[in-house]
């Protein structure tokens, strides 16, 4: 019996025992589950949206901004709507994982549907960022609330961070069904916990208790001076910037339709059912935000903390110790939330990853499943890809967001013109309502995209701008390269895989006598060539007569070792030109068998320099020559002989 590796078993123990290929369909989500692992980042969106709506507002319109953020608010509910109908239509037209890349790979085209897949990848990635981050300030702001301005843990904003991502990482690796009974809970306490703060704030309006916050506290976003005219005077600029900036509330609702395949049968009418539960939940809390906002005037701060849902949260319970215990919860479920949230692009990113390797767009590596029927290979990338970023960005929302919406927003602009074109191809009920939507979703979402290229161009957004056109160029390459070498595949002739050499030799490169070299040997002869050669390059000349004696003593070899003159060291060099000696008739094929011995322990390592991929590389271009690395695990021979016991050779 074939004992495991030990890295192996400590995979086993972090990750549990490998689940079978057949099991894959067990690992589905039911559809309260579903709204809790898919829906957590759309739904806590709502956390920061409208706080980065007077992030914009405040500074130039000052209390004004209250009053201008509603209207905004309508807008981007507006928009929720005809993005909440398109998505509708993606789920019962298209219940493959891959969302809008699906749909504009089905109606533009694999090239063009680079576009969506570069799109969503950066959302998804920057998703994670975003989600942790704010999740982190809500932690700081509950310890500003609750000690009066205490800002001891400011300075944890990024290690608490990175653990996090790491800890939905290792969550992840367990398998879907594992992260979803993890995950879905914090959804239902954030909705729980929001519809408490709505309900106490909205009892103590109408009994005029609800305070307002001070928008001259230390610490504030500083206040611009209102106008007049339209909107209190704030500009067109101003406007569709905040509105811009409302717009990552949206985030996260393409994530049902490309998570598609970790729903039950029947998926499309699963996913279209939580994907409009998603949206009116996610319309109450963006709507619920933003008016108590308006009421209590809370303000974003510079630093970020305390957050604009924090303070309203303050303001609805007060400060005795039932408002404590209330914002506690409430910065607590917000922090699960936000945190949880950032697990949906570990559903999501896998999944079109996987799609788009299918498609040879990318390595085919992301197709395959690990230990846990997970697809490891995507939820590792996504991790190193959102700790560089969260890193780099010193996890700052503020900065983050500036990355946001733009991949989120082409996303659903690829969604809407490809379910335009396709319902203008086809007839059905409602055809003409349906393309009216899917267009003006389109347009809208284009129109953000180029509001947040523009307004947010120096902050950050220059970045993504950049990114998009090298990452489907990448894209293509890719697939060029894959498409090359099956077309070489094919230009191959009948029967290419039969011999054009009539005599066959094989040399085993000898470094030393031992059972490394004594396993080539048997090996060698195993392949039944017409010669076997023993063969040692003579770089230091006494150290290769004393092989040579050795060699000659032993009875374990049957082939005559031959020493090969090396006078200048260059061994790659004297190699390739014994090959092509070898082979020069053209009638010669050679095999060169190179030893690698492998050891346990680093010293043995350090030791004993390997030398097999270096002459992999040296005789790669060299005709009828090929190159065979046999491991011969040192350690464990030696163990053996100094155990009384002979080592396998075979």
């Amino acid at each position: 019996m074939t004992l495991d590796r030990p890295m192996y078993r400590v995979k086993q123990k972090l990750l549990g025992k490998p689940l079978t290929t057949e099991r894959v369909t067990e690992q589905k989500l039911s559809n309260r589950t579903a709204l809790g692992v898919l829906a957590s980042d759309c739904i806590s969106s709502s956390a920061y949206g409208s706080e980065q709506m007077l992030r914009v507002l405040v500074p130039v319109v000052g209390a004004a901004a209250f009053s201008v953020v509603m209207p905004v608010t309508g807008a981007i509910l507006l928009v929720l709507l005809l993005l909440t109908l398109c998505y509708s239509d993606v789920v019962t037209l298209y219940t493959r994982a891959g969302g809008s890349y699906v749909v504009a790979r089905e109606n533009f085209g694999p090239n063009v549907a680079q576009i969506a897949a570069v799109a969503l990848l950066v959302d998804y990635v920057v998703t994670v960022a975003v989600q942790v981050s704010a999740g982190t300030n809500a932690l700081i702001s509950l310890a500003h609330l609750v000690g009066n301005g205490w800002t001891g843990l400011d300075h944890l904003q990024v290690p608490v961070s990175v653990a996090v991502i790491v800890l939905l990482a290792y969550g992840n690796l367990r398998g879907v069904r594992e992260a979803g009974r993890t995950f879905a809970l914090p959804a239902y306490l954030f909705m729980a916990a929001m519809g408490l703060v709505f309900l106490v704030a909205a009892v103590r309006a109408l009994t005029g208790e609800l305070p307002q916050a001070d928008l001259t506290a230390p610490g504030v976003v500083p206040l611009g001076e209102p106008g007049d005219g339209w909107l209190q005077g704030a500009s067109l600029f101003i406007v569709l910037r905040a509105f811009a900036n409302g717009g990552s509330s949206l985030t996260g609702l393409e994530a049902i339709s490309n998570g598609i395949s970790a729903f039950r049968e029947p998926q499309g009418r699963n996913a279209r059912r939580t994907l409009i539960a998603m949206s009116c939940i996610l319309a109450l809390l963006v709507l619920g935000v933003s008016t108590l906002a308006y009421y209590t005037h809370a303000v974003p701060y510079t630093d970020g903390t305390p957050t604009v849902i924090a303070q309203e949260a303050r303001l609805a319970f007060g400060n005795g110790t039932l408002g404590t215990i209330g914002l506690v919860l409430v910065q607590l479920a917000t922090a699960l939330v936000l945190y949880t949230g950032a697990n949906t692009p570990f559903t999501g990113f896998p999944f079109l990853a996987s799609f788009v390797a299918q498609d040879r767009f990318l390595p085919r590596l992301l197709t395959r499943r690990g230990h846990r029927l997970a697809f490891s290979n995507g939820i590792i990338a996504l991790t190193v890809l959102s700790l560089v970023l969260l890193l780099v960005t010193r996890a700052s929302v503020d900065k983050l967001v500036a990355l946001y919406a733009i991949g989120v927003f082409t996303a659903f602009t690829m969604a809407g013109a490809g379910l335009t074109v396709y319902h203008l191809r086809r007839q059905g009920p409602l055809r003409r309502v349906k393309i009216a939507v899917n267009a003006l979703a389109a347009v809208i979402s284009a129109a953000v995209v180029l509001i947040f290229a523009v307004t947010k161009f120096t902050e950050g957004a220059w970045l993504v701008v950049v990114v998009f056109p090298l990452g489907v160029w990448a894209l293509i390459r890719i697939n060029r390269e894959y498409r090359r070498e099956a077309a070489a595949l094919e230009r191959l002739p009948a029967g290419a895989d039969r011999p054009r050499t009539r005599r066959h030799q094989v040399f085993v490169l000898v470094e030393t006598l031992d059972l490394a070299t004594l396993k080539a040997l048997r090996h060698a002869h195993e392949l039944r060539p017409d010669s076997v050669r023993a063969v040692h390059f003579a770089i230091d000349e006494a150290r290769a007569r004393r092989l040579a004696e050795v060699w000659e003593s032993t009875s374990a070899t049957s082939v005559e070792l031959e020493l090969v003159a090396c006078p200048d060291r260059r061994l790659r060099h004297a190699m390739k030109e014994l090959a092509v000696r070898t082979t020069q008739d053209g009638q010669s094929a050679l095999t060169v068998l190179v030893p690698r011995r492998m050891y346990a322990n680093a010293l043995g390592k350090l030791l004993h320099r390997g030398t097999g991929e270096t002459m992999a590389r040296t005789l790669e271009q060299v005709p009828h020559v090929s190159v065979t690395i046999l491991p011969f695990n040192a350690s464990h021979a030696i163990r053996a002989l100094e155990s009384d016991q002979l080592p396998d050779l075979d």
